[in-house]
Order: C-alpha cells, then structure tokens, then sequence
C-alpha cells in the first residue's frame, strides 16, 4: 500500500535522478540546432568559452561532416570579428591532416567541412587570436605542433576538442534509447491491461460504471506519461538557447511521468483493509493536485514563451510553435481535463461509499 510518505519520497527520488546528473554540466550556450549527445565539446579559449559539435553528430568515415563552432563570452553572449584558425589531427599518429587557415569571423557561430578518412579518435585544434589582434600568421597556418596547445609564436589561445568517428554507434544508441523507453511502458501497459481483466471486467462480458470509470483513469495517466515523453524527446533542440530550459523539460518530463505511475500504482493498490475511505479519498486529491498543477504550469510557460519573450531566453524573441510544442500541450489540456474528471469522480465514489455506511 503507498503511503502519503512514500509518494513523496518517489517525488523527491526522481527530481534527483533527474537533477543530479545535470549539476555537473558546464553551462556553454551554443547556438546550435540541438544539444548533441555524442562528439560534442566546451572549453575556455582565453576569455571566451568555445563550444564544438559534428554535424551528423554520430559520424562516420569518408562522409562530408560539418565541423561547428560556437564561440561565446563567458556570459553567454555572441562574439564578433573574431581571428580563427581550425586544424585536425591524428590521435593515433600526431600527423596534421587538415588546416584552415586565419580567417576573420564575422560572428563566433561558424563551421568548416571535412571527410574523415577512416575509424578512430580525432584531435580537432581551435586557435583564437587574442584582444582581437592579428595573430603572427594572419591569411596563413601555422606550422604543425608536437604539443597542440603550445601557443609558442602565436599570440592567440588554443582549445582541444577530442572527437571519434564510428560506423554504428548512432544506430546502436537510438536502439538502446528506444529500449529504454519502450520496454518499461509496455510492462507498465501490460499490468494495467492484466489488471483490468482481472478486476474490472465482468464475467458476463458486460461493461459496468466501474469499467468506464476505470478504463478513464488508465487512459489519463497514460497521457500524462506521454506528455512526459514528448518533452523527453525534445529537449536535446532547447539546450542551443539555454541549458536552463533543457534541464527545466527534463524535470517536468520527470514529474509527469512520476504523476502517471504514481496515481496508477495508488489505484491498483486499492484501499487498504484499515483504511478510512476518506483517507484513501485524501490521498488521491493530494497526488491530483500535483498533477493539476504541475500540468496548468506548463501549458501557462508555454503560452507566455509563444507570445513573449521567455525568461533567459538570448534572443530576445517569442518562441516559435512547432508540432512537437503542439503536441505536447494538446495532451497537456486533455491530462488537464482528465484529472479534473477523475477529482469529481473520486468524490461522487467517496460519497457513495459514505451514503453506504451511514
């Protein structure tokens, strides 16, 4: 039986493992079009923090790749006119295998191209002239380093970004990634549907007002766990604005789902044996409210993010609505709508139970 105690220790457990993880990340704004999960880097170059990632992210050799920079302040802010020279190198050998020479960028966000030649580790070398003076070399490169980050004869900064080029690692991570979400809903559907059979559908086939009722109750939780994973699946694309707003969709993905299974493992536990119904009653309020809450904050973030501004946001600019966002929010209102269902109908089974003991 889950006590009020043990729902809120589920609730804290799981913004920790949500929370946890994500306090260790340096906080670098790119300005990229999602968050990359793999050959992605960050590092201070003198007074700026650079940040490189791979376009496709999971590369492979003999393939045209983007190679992208992103070149902030340390507040976060663009950067402009700045004098960049990118080389790549060999991790196994030390050899140079490609240099792009000075090159005055207009802004910090820029990208050059490149086909690795075969499997293996990469060292990609981004050097910055300092105070925005020209560098030694300035229309030129420099020559070849034993030691890449050896500024000697350059007046700039260099920053090392370690990269590995595979052939299926993609292919390998999507897979274990939709495992990993797949197989957990499909046991948890698996219970619900077994449960059903087991305890709400009768035996003359004959579906009563307990079956409705509860047939309602699965139906909501399930939209509130796949609200919960649209914003899974969408919150690598928000960290190019701010890492803020990934870890904020990374919790509130954490809590729907929390919601879901929390009140679906409250009802298949049932009223214990020594237990009021209006304990019970309470019980379920309380794991409503979180839910109603918590859902009606959402949608209200997200209408202010469409029309104005949101908070940090570097842009200055509304959010732009796109299906995911669309998606998201019309199961937001349903779960919305659901729970507010499932509240007047807990209490119209509350007042039954007490009309039956009176």
């Amino acid at each position: 039986m889950l006590s009020m105690h043990r729902l809120r220790l589920l609730f804290i457990a799981t913004a920790a493992i949500v929370l946890l993880p994500l306090s260790s990340i340096i906080p670098a704004y790119a300005h990229f079009e999602h968050f990359t999960h793999y050959n992605n880097r960050g590092g201070d170059v003198g007074p700026y923090y650079a940040y490189e990632a791979l376009e496709p992210e999971y590369a492979a050799p003999n393939e045209p790749i983007a190679v992208m920079f992103s070149v902030q302040d340390l507040d976060g802010r663009d950067t402009y006119n700045i004098d960049t020279m990118v080389e790549i190198y060999s991790a196994t050998t030390g050899e140079r295998l490609k240099a792009w020479p000075w090159t005055r960028q207009e802004i910090g966000d820029f990208q050059v191209f490149y086909n690795f030649p075969e499997l293996g580790s990469y060292q990609i070398v981004l050097s910055v002239a300092k105070d925005g003076k020209n560098p030694a070399n300035l229309n030129g490169v420099d020559q070849p380093r034993e030691t890449l980050s050896s500024m000697a004869g350059c007046n700039c900064d260099r920053v090392i970004f370690n990269v590995s080029i595979t052939k299926n690692f993609g292919t390998i991570w999507y897979t274990m990634m939709l495992i990993s979400v797949s197989l957990p809903l499909s046991v948890l559907g698996g219970v619900l549907v077994w449960n059903y059979r087991r305890r709400v559908i009768k035996k003359s086939g004959m579906y009563g007002m307990r079956t409705q009722s509860d047939t309602a109750r699965y139906i909501i939780m399930l939209a509130a766990i796949a609200g919960g994973i649209v914003h899974l699946a969408v919150y690598a694309e928000h960290a190019s604005l701010r890492l803020e707003y990934s870890i904020f969709l990374l919790v509130a993905a954490g809590m729907q789902i929390v919601y879901g299974v929390a009140y679906t493992l409250l009802t298949l536990a049932g009223q214990a044996a020594n237990e009021s119904a209006h304990k019970y009653y309470q019980k379920k309020v309380a794991v409503n409210l979180f839910g109603l809450v918590g859902t009606g904050v959402l949608i209200a973030l997200y209408a202010y993010s469409v029309i104005l501004p949101p908070p940090l946001s570097p842009n200055d600019r509304p959010e732009s609505i796109d299906i995911a966002g669309i998606l998201a929010k019309a199961i937001e209102v349903f779960t919305v709508i659901g729970i507010v269902y499932l509240m007047r109908l807990e209490k119209q089974q509350l007042t039954g139970q007490l009309k039956e003991q009176t």
